[in-house]
């Protein structure tokens, strides 16, 4: 399960935003990592320096890992919205050849285009919410056909047959009309709060059910439920289009992202030569998995993937469930990762000790673990994120399936480049605008940075691998828990660090400096968050996103359960609105009785107790305060929202096809990534990098 770095509650409140100096290969010792915004979105470098250090067989599997990552970008795309890879495919065309173009139409082309990459099109992949050109139709339409006049759309574009004759141009423009232009048309990715009279899946733009309803999907028991469309067919029954590329052999026929999964196999597979043995042996299910879809290949890539600790490590597939309503369809993303082994060794001491923590749960006894397999823990430096990964994503515990991690353990992921990215972007102008007065304000810059980090990896380490499910629910909570099960395990295990944080253990462990101020800044910032996040859901009154929803549950379930605990107050002085923990030991009273409660649910599966609460304390919000918070941040011109600019390796090649040398560049330039990740489908737009 995802860590967002909005959930990391100190970084929150810290969004100063400084523009670098463009230039294109920047040292590994470069401080300025933000190097462009474009509206409230900030994109920051992720920079790699381990990667010096790799060994050149190392090296080289890096780069295959990475193209394999490129190779499955395009997917989500067209699993968040139907339009998405035709609407990709026309601003790649046009920003590649823009000669002609009148330059304030090609400005906001170019806008437009940098939003819709980073978010994996033309919704916010925070809010859900659609966001719109600034530009009209018609110019779009002329910058299309001016482009194609340049050589634009002349050649396929991965599955997408090409555009040749301008009329074809003109019609392809007029069947995305709507979904670029009407702000009714798809207005959100996942709707887990739908209005109007439709159903959570009818009011999404996701491609997991197209056409269908919650009413048709009751008693269809789906074969592939983590990697399939469902769709109803000709003769009204329904059927699933499974995500694979087919076997060699034919045995298996191509489905569904058929020509994506088999670029990333022919990767993977070139990967293979370079991996060490156990990796290796992942590698081959992993090979396996995408050419035949089957949920046994799967499981068999994540149990050999868990028990590897390679240098150079990834993972790729469908595995997080935040975009599917009912919480069952994975999104495609993958990652490429070289490990930061000081910040490693420190993580170790955590998972080393997993049972002691598993015991001072504040939940029954029957919901422990009594036998613990030792987690993999490493802190990593990222040098590539695709499809539905963010760089605001700063930890990660892998794998889901829960048949894996109780028998074979987790991954435990610390994301230090994107720590270190973020980090670099912010100021302390936020704290000192939304902090209650200033001692936390004191502690914050004191001990923030240090809370914020001990909070990840207590989330990651200890809290996602806890707790132990009932016999009723033994094969998973998620089936019985549904859309919101995320919201449930993103709270729970937010809760574990809230709950840990005052553990003695800690400082027996050399792992917090001063315990007391340090818990402290880690639960003025959980109390805090509530309040700051509106600023990221500019319209409505609704929370959507998983981590979101978790963060307001556990601030306003205590706030209402422990009286004297936290409060919401309204300064005198300038009519504005804070919140401030009142008595820590009673919000820590707070957090052991949700914490047990989240856990009671999860082990018994119990969908109406979740629903309850998610609904009561973490979906609905005052409009009002939302816009004040909204107003209190423009005036301190912080971005709102970050993307990820990955590191950009090369290779050179022998005459065997061996690789020879691998380099590792940054881009400066959003666009210049993209563009080059595009060219993978279409040469024709390659982007070549000024040196």
């Amino acid at each position: 399960m995802k860590r967002n770095i909005f959930a990391l509650f100190l970084l929150l409140m810290l969004m100063m935003f400084t523009l670098a100096t463009p230039a294109l290969c920047q040292p590994d010792n470069a401080t300025h990592l933000a190097v462009e915004r474009v509206g409230d979105t900030a994109f920051v470098q992720l920079r790699a320096p381990s990667f010096q250090a790799l060994s050149p067989r190392q090296q080289a599997l890096a780069y295959w890992l990475t193209q394999a990552s490129i190779a499955i970008d395009p997917i989500i795309y067209d699993q968040l919205s139907a339009y998405g890879l035709q609407q990709k495919r026309l601003l790649e065309e046009i920003m590649a050849r823009p000669k002609g173009i009148d330059p304030a139409a090609t400005a906001k082309i170019a806008e437009f285009a940098k939003l819709f990459w980073a978010n994996r099109g033309n919704h916010n992949e925070t809010t859900s919410q659609k966001f719109l050109p600034s530009l009209t139709f018609e110019q779009l339409e002329k910058a299309a056909l001016i482009a194609q006049q340049n050589g634009a759309f002349r050649t396929a574009y991965a599955d997408l047959p090409p555009l040749k004759k301008p009329a074809d141009v003109t019609r392809e423009l007029e069947s995305l009309r709507a979904s670029l232009f009407d702000p009714a048309f798809e207005p959100m990715i996942t709707a887990k709060s739908p209005v109007g009279g439709k159903d959570t899946i009818q009011s999404s733009s996701n491609t997991f059910y197209p056409g269908l309803s919650l009413d048709d999907l009751k008693g269809f028991q789906e074969k592939y439920p983590l990697n399939s469309r469902v769709v109803k067919a000709a003769d009204g029954k329904l059927t699933e289009l499974v995500y694979r590329a087919g076997t060699p052999d034919g045995k298996i026929p191509p489905g569904l992202y058929a020509t994506f999964l088999k670029k990333a196999v022919a990767c993977l597979q070139k990967a293979r030569g370079y991996a060490e043995p156990g990796q290796a042996e992942a590698i081959d299910h992993l090979i396996r998995f995408y050419q035949t879809g089957e949920y046994a290949d799967w499981v068999a890539f994540g149990t050999a993937w868990v028990q590897n600790d390679a240098t150079v490590d990834f993972d790729s597939g469908f595995i997080e469930i935040y975009r599917d309503a009912r919480g069952a369809k994975g999104s495609s993303q993958s990652f490429v990762t070289v490990t930061d082994k000081p910040v490693t060794d420190t993580m170790k001491k955590l998972a080393e000790n997993a049972s002691y923590f598993e015991q001072k749960a504040p939940w029954d006894a029957k919901y422990k673990l009594t036998s613990f397999k030792l987690p993999v823990v490493k802190a990593v430096e990222t040098l590539i994120e695709t499809g539905d990964f963010n760089v605001t994503t700063v930890g990660d515990n892998l794998p889901n399936e829960n048949e894996i991690h109780e028998k074979y353990g987790s991954k435990n992921f610390l994301f230090t480049g994107s720590s270190r990215a973020l980090d670099a972007a912010t100021g302390k102008t936020a704290i000192a605008e939304f902090a209650a007065g200033p001692a936390e304000i004191e502690r914050n810059a004191k001990y923030g940075t240090e809370a914020s980090s001990l909070l990840t990896a207590l989330h990651e380490v200890i809290g996602h691998g806890s707790g132990k499910l009932s016999e009723r629910v033994s094969g998973g909570a998620q089936p019985f828990l549904k859309e919101y099960f995320s919201t449930l395990e993103e709270g729970r295990a937010d809760l574990m660090a809230l709950w840990n944080v005052w553990d003695p253990k800690l400082k027996d462990l050399g792992l917090i400096s001063n315990q007391e101020e340090v818990a402290k800044a880690m639960y003025d910032s959980a109390a805090l968050v509530a309040l700051t996040q509106l600023r990221r859901i500019p319209r409505g009154d609704t929370i959507e996103e998983d981590h979101e929803r978790d963060r307001q549950l556990i601030t306003h379930y205590i706030a209402d359960k422990v009286p004297g605990s936290i409060e919401q107050f309204t300064r005198n002085d300038n009519a504005k609105t804070y919140v401030r923990v009142v008595d820590y030991q009673k919000m820590r009273q707070g957090v052991g009785m949700l914490l047990a409660e989240l856990m009671r649910i999860k082990a018994e599966g119990d969908y109406d107790a979740i629903k309850a609460l998610v609904d009561k304390y973490g979906v609905h919000f005052d409009p009002a305060l939302r816009d004040q918070v909204l107003a209190r941040y423009r005036k301190l011109n912080l971005p709102t929202y970050f993307a990820g600019i990955n590191a950009h390796l090369t290779a050179s090649f022998g005459k065997n096809g061996q690789v020879e040398k691998v380099e590792i560049h940054y881009w400066d330039d959003p666009a210049a990534q993209y563009l080059d990740y595009g060219a993978m489908y279409d040469e024709a737009i390659h982007h070549e990098p000024k040196e």
